[in-house]
């Protein structure tokens, strides 16, 4: 049987959103109460394997950023190996959780962390740091000489932006230099002749497609736009990165190909070349995905904010709140705030760092230490903010009620970037 929060989200969003406060309160949760709804998480998981096609999903441990989300997805079918930001949070994972398989998501050229890892026997052998330049390498060899420590695992990073008009034009995120195919193949060789490493994988992601929504309100021109731009950016990677392995295989045997992210699983699941997809903030569903036209993740975080004043009748001020997501500073990267329903920021203030107000009808319904729910915007802010993060499940007759209290990142003292 569904759970009864599968349909509230979306059916009944005043009732779903009232639930969860009932739940919070029951508990006594203090502000800022972090929750994760395991119906909708359980939702999500199953419609990210749905989507992927059979194709692995690599978890995108910068998205949760708790360490017992990480491990349960972990422990299902069709999900392997974690994406980490940070060589200390991968060793972290590798040894203290047991990962067989971390891949670096990102270069690092952090001595200190490079020498705890190359110092680290297990997280040797079971993390894979990612280059772009030999560069990486002179670094990496300049804390521990080869002789000097065991072989480590390195990944290639392949851009996978689109370029058009012979490079003038640039769409998707400024990563690695490697673009062509005979810039990987080289970078390979690179690595092949040099002692102390052994490539063993690449990744790639494809921003512009599996981060730029396409179907958003009032927008129709622009969708439009941008879904011609994701096809056209696909069809043109699909080949260049089938042609950048194959060149790559010529110097080593690789144990996987890591690609994409949450919004481009179905299309990079039809990459031959790609053995994992990497997936993390469609697990808890920011509400930056309320954008997009293939799938509508439910919103298995959120966060609930007291309210401390009462400036005006029709304006509420609520203790915290600026908790804003990475990328270009627009009114998409704030929380959204979800319940009660009809409530928006002062343009003048918006999310602020210790108080945020917000203005409209439902002020006139909220008293002092009555609480607002907020929608985060992508996911890994969330945790950031807050030491621990309530599980909210249901009873067969739909009741929600708190069923676990778990330590975020931070919560176990670990703050990595």
């Amino acid at each position: 049987m569904p759970n009864p929060s599968e349909a509230l989200w979306q059916s009944d969003p005043d009732t779903y959103w009232r639930s969860i406060d009932a739940a919070a309160r029951a508990a006594r949760l203090d502000s800022p109460a972090l929750i994760i709804d395991q119906g909708a998480l359980e939702h999500n998981i199953a419609d990210l394997r749905r989507r992927a096609g059979g194709v692995p999903i690599r978890v995108a441990s910068k998205s949760l950023r708790v360490r017992s989300v990480i491990g349960d997805i972990l422990s299902r079918d069709d999900f392997a190996g974690v994406l980490a930001y940070s060589v200390d949070e991968a060793r972290w994972l590798a040894t203290e959780l047991g990962i067989p398989d971390v891949l670096m998501g990102y270069p690092t050229t952090s001595r200190g962390a490079i020498g705890r890892f190359l110092a680290d026997d297990i997280a040797r052998e079971r993390v894979t740091l990612l280059v772009d330049s030999t560069e990486h390498l002179d670094l990496i060899d300049s804390v521990g000489a080869p002789g000097q420590r065991g072989t480590v695992r390195i990944a290639i990073d392949l851009d996978a932006s689109l370029r058009l008009a012979f490079g003038l034009v640039h769409i998707g995120v400024r990563r690695s230099p490697v673009h062509r195919p005979a810039d990987a193949e080289a970078l390979a060789r690179a690595i092949a002749e040099r002692p102390g490493f052994k490539l063993v994988g690449v990744m790639s992601y494809e921003a512009q497609v599996a981060g730029v929504g396409n179907q958003v309100a009032g927008a129709r021109v622009k969708n439009r736009v941008v879904a011609t731009m994701q096809d056209r950016s696909m069809s043109e990677l699909r080949k260049r990165r089938g042609a950048a392995i194959a060149a790559i295989s010529r110097h080593a045997e690789l144990e996987f190909v890591n690609a994409g992210g949450t919004g481009s699983l179905e299309e990079t699941a039809t990459d031959s070349s790609v053995t994992d997809i990497a997936a993390g903030s469609g697990f808890f569903g920011g509400h930056l995905f309320d954008n997009y036209a293939h799938f509508h993740p439910a919103p298995a975080m959120a966060f609930g904010l007291d309210v401390v004043r009462r400036p005006t009748p029709n304006i509420i001020t609520c203790l915290g709140g600026g908790w804003i997501a990475s990328g270009p500073a627009a009114p998409d990267r704030l929380p959204k705030p979800v319940w009660p329903q009809e409530l928006s920021y002062i343009g003048t203030e918006a999310a602020g760092e210790v108080q945020t107000p917000l203005r409209g009808e439902a002020a006139h319904g909220r008293n002092l230490g009555d609480r607002v729910w907020f929608r985060h915007t992508k996911s890994g802010e969330a945790a950031e903010h807050a030491n621990e993060v309530a599980i909210i499940d249901r009873d067969a007759d739909g009741g929600p009620r708190v069923v676990d209290v778990v330590p975020t990142y931070r919560g176990e003292g670990k703050s990595f970037l």
